[in-house]
């Protein structure tokens, strides 16, 4: 029985590895989303090997009372649809700093992350990318309790779109 369990998950792994990918060596645009109207986010992809890459964002707030950035890091895993579809999923972590200023009350910190990510993708046969994804974010501020409270969660969900070469 243990001979036909991993015969079978042998043999889907394969399935996945021969499909063909469209994976472009390198791809840089724009992620335009909302994390509790974090805003958009600079994005770099660079193509590690047939079905996987390296995705690094860099996002900004900047609003009447908050400014905010982060550096987010991603790996990523990316597999086949069909022609030019492809679909992904990815972890990763991050770092941001943020301030706040309203009413004569000012804060500031920094923060670490974690995220996953799942998405889906269409390469055209101009060099244009379009995406979709949802990227949740796990938060722990910099402020000495380190617990996990209502705004420790990002659900990150954007629209991206990048030039590939």
């Amino acid at each position: 029985m243990k001979k036909i369990i991993l015969s079978a998950f042998m043999l889907i792994g394969l399935t996945f590895a021969t499909q063909a990918q469209d994976i472009s060596k390198n791809a840089l645009g724009l992620r335009l989303g909302d994390n509790d109207g974090f805003g958009g986010e600079i994005s770099y992809q660079r193509g590690l090997g047939s079905n996987n890459r390296l995705e690094l964002d860099l996002g900004w707030r900047n609003s009447r009372d908050v400014d905010a950035f982060k550096l987010v890091g991603l790996y990523q895993w990316v597999w086949n649809i069909d022609k030019g579809f492809n679909w992904y999923a990815g972890v990763g972590a991050g770092v941001g700093s943020w301030s706040y200023d309203k009413n004569g009350f000012s804060d500031s910190g920094t923060f670490i992350l974690a995220a996953g990510d799942l998405g889906i993708e269409y390469n055209f046969d101009v060099p244009i990318q379009l995406s979709l994804d949802f990227r949740p974010e796990l938060y722990l501020n910099n402020n000495g309790d380190n617990k996990f409270r209502e705004d420790s969660f990002g659900p990150d969900i954007a629209l991206g779109i990048r030039y590939r070469w």
